[in-house]
């Protein structure tokens, strides 16, 4: 056992402060006479931002005899969501064990020692990889059934339209110095000029007398002083892509209400989903499906299904997820016009990988002492209560404030402030209040409850959001974006929205995310003019049309509200900068000493939850690693036992086959993403 200890202490030495740039494993240390073997992680469960993680290794001593052995340890997870880079910090050594060895004595004076050179080393790991591997998350309580869903109004137009929203009865404000008035309450470019409206919309300009008439018309006689506004506040980013029809204005289709848009070129056109009794509508941008054997038409808003059984009157009813015909699970996984419904699917590889992706922190380090914040109130501050709760919030304000227990506290950019007045000064908080988790879904604020405070320390708090800071929830298996509530906003000397759920298109796309359609290409929103709060902390990003067409669906405009992969976190600035006060990217080491991969060793060891080896051979058997004389124990499968222990190795290996998969690709999209931008300076997504 002494051999073992001095064996495992050069090992881990060297290993855990490992910086291989392509996180390959498994991972070959040579320590003296000895060469060990990393394996990859493999990892068991995912708390907020502590995970606990497993892993084999084996050991070849100069005899070249192999010893087998299985690490269990926690460690605090800090993410970079950019990079989809994760490091392992404050690793606390739980067990460490050699099968058929039962001399340990030295066990935990090992574990000392480890721990004490684990103060200033570090591990990366792949997030995709830890999605893909990971066996439970931690329970959170199920909000299904205080979500709202029921179907918003779905219109249904077989030409081009853009479907123009505006939030409740128009708002008109003044231009200062002129004679014009826009309309507050929406992102799209529309003024008021004596009797008549202009809206720009991409290349084109529109009037008509009658906000909500059918009837706009395209238009080359623009006011000067109009069209100088428009430029100072339309988006003047150009489209990287042209497309078929974007020389021919669109009809304009203008609501106040929770709605969406189907828009087909012409009478509905189907074609088949091998495999299964639905068939594709392919003449819309829209998710839209036909079941044969019920006559029912199926469309994908928000990470929400909603049927109907005439698309041409207009009346849909929600689906649970659980509740959706059994054939959509075999929609194929290798057809990118149908493949990225599949995330929308309960019990599909892609749905669980996402709803593992809400639990994936963005983690960062704030100072205590360095940052700060501002709150900015129309008027005199206005609180309202919110329902159910002893909480109150500001209404007057674009700033997520709440008053809780005689304390002003402020969520900006996923950290916690708080303060003993509305007005601040503000400081950052060291306890997130607990009341917050009664916030429901019905109130605007609902999005903080994923904005967390894990650890403190004189210098620094240790925060973090997951993915329903920027409203995105876990619904029945699957992911959906949006509360689907409707949210007053404030009108008073400023325009304050609050969080939208329909009206833009919103889709999930499993590499970059949810993203907007609004059924054209660009120049559609004016920016300048209005709030982000529509889309939340993150905003709105522009995208790409054929944002995914090769692998995933075909054809969508406009942007993203967040991205998967490749996302910008909100604690740094949209150059990629640290926000003041805040410490975004996990801190690395730069030794010199690294683990390499080996090149002699396949990544084909696995350890169970007992700690016990196992080693998969190319053909697909398993066997069970002993450390008495090299022997090997192969599963029989007429052992019921052996069979199921078989079939869950067998699942640790297809997940983790996949996690580097998934790894890889995403490996290659940034690459050539990258080089798109060298040769046309534009970053396209392919």
């Amino acid at each position: 056992m002494k051999k073992i200890t001095n064996i495992l202490l050069l090992f881990f030495t060297v290993v855990l402060n490992a910086q291989d740039n392509k996180l390959v494993w498994p991972r070959a240390i040579e320590a003296g006479n000895y060469l060990i073997t990393l394996y990859q992680p493999q990892f068991e469960t995912l708390v907020q931002n502590e995970l606990k993680c497993r892993m084999a290794l084996s050991v070849k001593t100069k005899e070249d005899k192999l010893l087998f052995g299985a690490l269990w340890f926690n460690s605090r997870l800090n993410t970079d969501l950019g990079t989809r880079i994760a490091v392992l910090e404050s690793i606390d050594i739980l067990k460490i064990k050699f099968p058929d060895i039962e001399n340990e004595e030295n066990i935990d004076i090992l574990k000392s020692i480890i721990l004490e050179d684990f103060k200033n080393r570090t591990i990366d790991i792949s997030i995709d990889k830890l999605i893909a591997n990971l066996e439970t998350v931690a329970n959170e309580n199920e909000i299904s059934q205080k979500l709202d869903n029921t179907a918003p109004k779905i219109y249904f137009r077989q030409e081009p339209t853009v479907l123009v929203s505006i939030d409740g009865d128009p708002k008109f404000k003044t231009v200062e110095g002129k004679n014009i008035e826009y309309v507050v309450n929406t992102p799209f470019f529309i003024v008021k000029r004596k009797d008549d409206y202009y809206l720009k919309g991409s290349s084109f300009w529109y009037k008509t007398n009658d906000l909500f008439s059918n009837n706009w018309e395209t238009t080359t006689s623009v006011p000067t002083e109009i069209e100088n506004l428009a430029d100072k506040n339309v988006s003047t980013q150009e489209n990287p892509t042209s497309s078929e029809g974007d020389a021919t204005p669109p009809k304009l289709l203008v609501v106040t209400k929770a709605s969406e848009l189907i828009v087909t070129k012409g009478d509905l056109v189907y074609e088949p989903i091998n495999n299964t009794t639905l068939l594709l509508v392919s003449n819309t941008e829209s998710d839209l499906l036909l079941e044969i054997e019920s006559q029912t038409h199926y469309l994908l808003l928000n990470g929400r299904w909603y049927a109907t059984k005439s698309i041409k009157e207009e009346k849909w009813t929600f689906v649970e997820p659980k509740k959706l015909p059994k054939t959509f699970l075999s929609i194929p996984a290798d057809n990118y016009k149908v493949s990225g419904l599949r995330v929308s699917i309960p019990g599909t590889k892609e749905a669980q990988e996402a709803v593992y992706e809400q639990h994936i922190p963005q983690t960062a380090e704030v100072s205590r002492k360095d940052a700060t914040t501002k709150v900015t109130y129309d008027g005199k501050p206005k609180f309202e209560k919110i329902e159910s709760t002893n909480l109150s919030y500001a209404i007057n304000t674009e700033s997520t404030v709440l008053y809780i227990n005689f304390v002003y506290y402020v969520v900006d950019n996923g950290v916690w402030f708080e303060s003993n007045t509305s007005q601040g000064p503000w400081v950052v908080s060291i306890k997130r209040p607990e009341e917050v988790e009664d916030i429901p879904p019905s109130s605007p604020v609902y999005n903080v409850k994923y904005v967390y405070i894990y650890d403190v320390t004189p210098e620094v708090v240790y925060v973090g959001y997951t993915p329903g800071y920027y409203h995105s929830y876990m619904y029945g298996g699957v992911v959906v974006y949006g509360s689907g509530y409707y949210y007053q906003p404030w009108y008073g000397m400023y325009y304050y929205p609050r969080p939208v759920t329909y009206g833009y298109g919103v889709h999930y796309n499993p590499y970059t995310g949810w993203g907007f359609s609004v059924g054209l290409g660009y120049g559609w929103m004016s920016m300048s003019f209005h709030s982000h709060a529509y889309w939340g902390p993150c905003g709105y990003r522009h995208g790409y049309r054929h944002g995914y067409h090769n692998g995933y669906r075909r054809g969508y405009a406009a942007g993203n509200v967040h991205g998967r992969r490749n996302s910008h976190s909100i604690y740094r600035t949209s150059q990629g900068k640290n926000r003041p006060g805040i410490n975004s990217r996990p801190r690395t080491t730069n030794n010199k000493k690294r683990s390499r991969q080996t090149t002699n060793s396949l990544n084909n060891l696995y350890a169970d939850k007992s700690g016990n080896i196992h080693q998969r051979d190319k053909n697909g058997n398993w066997q069970q690693k002993t450390n008495k004389s090299n022997q090997t124990r192969t599963f029989q499968n007429s052992n019921l036992q052996n069979q199921q222990q078989r079939q869950h190795l067998e699942s640790q290996y297809n997940n983790r086959s996949r996690g580097n998969t998934n790894y890889n690709n995403y490996r290659s999209r940034i690459q050539s993403s990258s080089r798109s931008q060298r040769s046309t300076g534009v970053g396209r997504r392919k």
